[in-house]
C-alpha cells in the first residue's frame, strides 16, 4: 500500500456524513465553522509548504461553496508569506455567502484581487484546486467542465482542497471531467470516494487533516473501514515449532477445464505459497501432468463423480471457478459443491453460473470483477463503476456471504458492520491470472480457519502487495506468477 494511504485513519466517513455532522459537532464543541474553514486553509498551506517547498507563484482556482472559503484562505496565508498569488473566481458577478464570503473578504482586506476565472494562465508554477466540493453528484456545468480541462491540459502540479472538482463525493465516480490533482488534501475525515474506483486516477497523494471536528467525528461509527497491512500479523500468527500439515488446513480447487488449465496452477501455487497444509487440484484430465510438473507438492487428479465426492468430505475449503469453464464439467460439479458446509469461495466461472442460477449462501466468499458483478446484477459494468459501494451491498444482499469487488480500491463486503476498503496493488494486476491467485490465497487461508471476512481481507492484502513487491521496472509484462515468491514473504513477516 502506498505510504501516504498507510497513514490515513482506519474510520472512513462518507461527504453525506461529514456535512451532517459538521454543524452539530461545530456546535457541541462550541467552535465557529469559520474557524474550521481558517484550520482547513491553514492545513493546505502547510501541505503544500512541505509538498512544494520552493514554490514562489500559486494560481488559486475558486469556485462559489465553502470549497472556495478554503481557497480564499489558503490563497491569503500565502500572500502573507510572500508569495505571488493570483486567485481566479468562477462567475464573480454571483456573491459568495456564509463563511466563504467572510474568506473572500478577509483575502481583500490583506490587500488580495479577485480575477474573473475566464482563461487559466499557464505560467503558474502550482494551482490550487478550489472549485467544486464534496457535494458534485452529477457532471460538472459546461463551463467549469472547460476550466478543468484547460487545468488538465496544463500538465502542471495541482493541490486539490478536499476533493479534486469533478468526482462525486459519495462515490468516487467521474461523469465526464474531473481535476487530476498532484496531491489531494481532505479535511475532517477521509471520505471512502477518494480510494476507489475512477477516483484512484484523480486524487494523487492523499493526505488528510482532521482540523478541530476530525477526533469528534472519529468517535461515531465508521461509515467504512481502511484495510492496513499492518493488520496481517493479526490474522496470520506465527507457527509453533512442532506444529504439522494437518494443522494447517486442507484445501480443494476445481476448475482447469481443457484448455484453462494454467489457472488452475496459478490457484494451486497461490493456495501453497499462503502456507496451506494439503492442497488438492481436480480439473479436465489435460492438467494433472503439467500440475504435476510444476507443483508436485499438489494432489491432483481428473474431476470424476466419485473422486469428487472423496475429495469434498476430505476438505475444510473448496475454491470453484479458476478455469472452469462452462460446460459439461462445470455442470456436474457445481450442485455437489453447494451443497457442502465448507467455506466456498466462487470466481470466475462459479459465478458466471451463479449468475445463471440465482441462490442466497453464507458459507461463501465471492470475488467477482465488475464485468461479472454487472452479470451477477443483471445491470452494466458502467452502473456497477458508478456506484462500487452500492454495488458491492447489493451482490452481498441479494448471493449472501462474503463479496469482494475487485479493481482499483477493491471494496470487501460482509452484510455485517461497514464495508471494508483495501486500495492495494497496481496495474500490472491488470492481465490474465491475476484473479486465480486471488482465488487461491483465499481458499487456503480460509482452510487454514479463517473467518470468511478475515480470509478475504487478508486475501486482498496480501495478493495486493505482493503485487508491489513484485513490480520491478514497471506493471507493463508482470505476470502473475511473479507473484508467488512475494506471496510467502507476506505471510511470513511475522515469523521469525
Amino acid at each position: 500500500m502506498r505510504a501516504d494511504l498507510v497513514q490515513l485513519p482506519r474510520a472512513l466517513f462518507r461527504a453525506s456524513t461529514i456535512r451532517e455532522q459538521e454543524p452539530r459537532l461545530a456546535e457541541q464543541l462550541n467552535i465557529p465553522l469559520y474557524q474550521v474553514m481558517e484550520a482547513a486553509g491553514e492545513a493546505a498551506w502547510q501541505q503544500l509548504l512541505r509538498r512544494w517547498p520552493q514554490c514562489q507563484a500559486l494560481v488559486v482556482l475558486c469556485g462559489g461553496g465553502n470549497n472556495a472559503g478554503d481557497g480564499y484562505v489558503l490563497a491569503r496565508l500565502a500572500k502573507a508569506q510572500g508569495r505571488q498569488v493570483r486567485l481566479l473566481q468562477a462567475q464573480p458577478e454571483r456573491a459568495l455567502t456564509g463563511d466563504a464570503a467572510r474568506a473572500q473578504q478577509a483575502w481583500l482586506a490583506s490587500g488580495g484581487e479577485v480575477l474573473p476565472l475566464q482563461q487559466i494562465p499557464a505560467d503558474g508554477s502550482l494551482y490550487v484546486d478550489a472549485l467544486v466540493g464534496t457535494g458534485l453528484r452529477g457532471p460538472l456545468r459546461q463551463e467549469m467542465a472547460q476550466w478543468v480541462e484547460q487545468l488538465n491540459r496544463l500538465n502542471a502540479p495541482v493541490l486539490s482542497l478536499d476533493i479534486p472538482s469533478g468526482l462525486n463525493g459519495e462515490t468516487g465516480a467521474v461523469t465526464g471531467l474531473a481535476v487530476k490533482a498532484t496531491h489531494t488534501i481532505t479535511f475532517v475525515g477521509v471520505k471512502p470516494a477518494l480510494l476507489t474506483g475512477a477516483a484512484r486516477e484523480y486524487v494523487g497523494e492523499l493526505s488528510f487533516a482532521p482540523l478541530q471536528l476530525g477526533q469528534a467525528l472519529a468517535a461515531r461509527p465508521a461509515d467504512v473501514l481502511l484495510g492496513s497491512p499492518r493488520q496481517l500479523k493479526d490474522w496470520l500468527p506465527d507457527r509453533s515449532v512442532a506444529s504439522h500439515k494437518g494443522q494447517h488446513g486442507r484445501v480443494l480447487l476445481l476448475g482447469g477445464e481443457a484448455g484453462m488449465g494454467g489457472a488452475l496452477l496459478l490457484a494451486a501455487g497461490a493456495a501453497l505459497r499462503v502456507g496451506t497444509g494439503l492442497v488438492a487440484a481436480m480439473g479436465h484430465q489435460s492438467v494433472v501432468a503439467p500440475m504435476l510438473a510444476r507443483h508436485p507438492e499438489v494432489m491432483v487428479e481428473a474431476l470424476e463423480s466419485e473422486a469428487l465426492a472423496q475429495r469434498l468430505a476430505w476438505a475444510d475449503a473448496i475454491v470453484l471457478g479458476p478455469g472452469l469453464g462452462q460446460g459439461a464439467v462445470a455442470a456436474q460439479c457445481l450442485p455437489q459443491v453447494l451443497a457442502q458446509s465448507q467455506p466456498v469461495l466462487l470466481d470466475a466461472d462459479g459465478l458466471n453460473w451463479l449468475a445463471e442460477h440465482p441462490r442466497h449462501q453464507d458459507n461463501w466468499v465471492l470475488t467477482p470483477h465488475p464485468g461479472e458483478a454487472a452479470r451477477l446484477l443483471g445491470c452494466s459494468v458502467a452502473e456497477i463503476e458508478a456506484d462500487r459501494f452500492g454495488a458491492a451491498r447489493r451482490l452481498q444482499q441479494r448471493y449472501g456471504g462474503v463479496v469482494v469487488l475487485k479493481g482499483p480500491g477493491t471494496l470487501i463486503d460482509g452484510g455485517d458492520g461497514p464495508q471494508l476498503l483495501l486500495p492495494v496493488g497496481n496495474p500490472g494486476l491488470a492481465t490474465g491470472g491475476s484473479g486465480d491467485l486471488l482465488s487461491g490465497i483465499i481458499g487456503g487461508l480460509l482452510s487454514q480457519g479463517l473467518a470468511p471476512m478475515s480470509a478475504a481481507c487478508a486475501g486482498v492484502l496480501i495478493h495486493g502487495e505482493a503485487a508491489d513487491d513484485a513490480l520491478g521496472p514497471g506493471p507493463k509484462g508482470m505476470l502473475p506468477s511473479d507473484l508467488l515468491p512475494h506471496i510467502r514473504n507476506r505471510v511470513n513477516q511475522g515469523d521469525v
